[in-house]
């Protein structure tokens, strides 16, 4: 609903008054201030918020080869550089053995083709990020649809956040990686010598309604979507079926979800 510039004015010296005296209450302005708020009503869209969250079917990854090329899109779009000594790499998304990606998830008997499996992992972005509280600059945040971003320029380098990643799904830049970038885009900002940095959603591509690079390049095996979204695939497949999220007792609450059965590897 609009308003206009009289209305406005009356309105807001009646919410100065109330502020300055509470004995005003008793002239009727209380009853006035609750029929002007009657008035208002939500945007439509204010529920629509959306909740971005992927699955990573494992099923769909059935070589070295599929991982790869997964890999491949993100750190091109995203002037990964490729560095040539572990201590200083830069990784934004990676595979890993089953052991490492659910430590906490003890199974003896679990098959050893599974065991072997190579699954993919990246930054959750979730729900309730320890790096977003432990960075002292806010270079670290999280966006109103559950991404969790950054500010390079803000970041002053002091690995808070690194520490507090359970995931360990932050790299340390320890000198200049623009040298290592292999082939440059001109299009994405590359970092400093350090400067921390991560997986960020794509955020420069959502924003343009595009998938996350990952999401785009793995043939079905990374599908994202919005949460909020019932007739949204990652929806129907988080609500349906048995999915598993990394480090959930620590609370973080994880918006990348893992179906690990059917397929090859069942």
């Amino acid at each position: 609903m609009s308003i206009n510039r009289r209305q406005f004015l009356k309105r807001a010296g009646a919410m100065t008054a109330l502020g300055l005296g509470g004995s005003l209450v008793s002239l009727g302005i209380e009853d006035k201030l609750v029929s002007a708020a009657s008035e208002y009503e939500a945007a439509p869209n204010a529920d629509k918020i959306k909740h971005w969250a992927m699955v990573v079917d494992m099923s769909k990854f059935k070589t070295q080869a599929d991982i790869t090329r997964v890999i491949q899109a993100c750190d091109k779009i995203h002037n990964i550089p490729n560095l040539d000594h572990t201590k200083g790499e830069i990784k934004w998304i990676w595979d890993d053995d089953f052991e490492h990606t659910f430590a906490e998830s003890e199974n003896e008997y679990l098959d050893e083709t599974m065991k072997n499996l190579p699954f993919i992992v990246m930054c959750n972005h979730c729900e309730n990020p320890a790096c977003v509280r432990a960075c002292p600059t806010g270079a670290t945040f999280k966006r109103a649809d559950g991404i969790v971003t950054m500010d390079f320029h803000r970041c002053i380098g002091c690995r808070f956040c690194m520490g507090a990643c359970p995931f360990s799904a932050r790299s340390f830049n320890f000198c200049d990686p623009r040298p290592y970038i292999e082939d440059f885009n001109p299009d994405f900002p590359t970092r400093t010598k350090g400067v921390v940095e991560k997986c960020l959603g794509c955020y420069e591509r959502l924003e343009k309604g595009e998938q996350p690079a990952c999401a785009e390049a793995s043939n079905g095996g990374m599908i994202f979507g919005d949460l909020n979204d019932e007739n949204s695939e990652v929806h129907k497949i988080v609500s349906t079926k048995l999915t598993i999220r990394r480090r959930t007792e620590l609370g973080t609450q994880p918006n990348i979800y893992y179906l690990v059965g059917g397929g090859d590897h069942v």
